[in-house]
């Protein structure tokens, strides 16, 4: 991750957005030393999540908290 100083970053503002854009390498933006801002490349977020595609494709069968084994059918390693 690079790091910039906020007057490097007002002088070369629209250079370091195009690298940004073309590389994908996040861009840290300090204040006297401390970081305040990070440039990151824009992500479309309405294209949605691998997770979203997943939506409405689960089926629960059953209770999904009881046990999948009744405890009367468990036994210990001794008995």
């Amino acid at each position: 991750m690079h790091t910039i100083s906020a007057s490097e970053f007002k002088a070369k503002c629209l250079a370091i957005i195009d690298e940004v854009g073309d590389a994908g390498q996040p861009v840290v933006i300090t204040k006297r030393g401390r970081p305040v801002a990070e440039l990151v490349r824009y992500v479309n977020r309405e294209e949605g999540t691998p997770q979203e595609t997943l939506r409405g494709s689960l089926r629960i069968n059953g209770d999904i908290v009881a046990p999948v084994v009744a405890v009367s059918d468990w036994s210990s390693a001794g008995s």
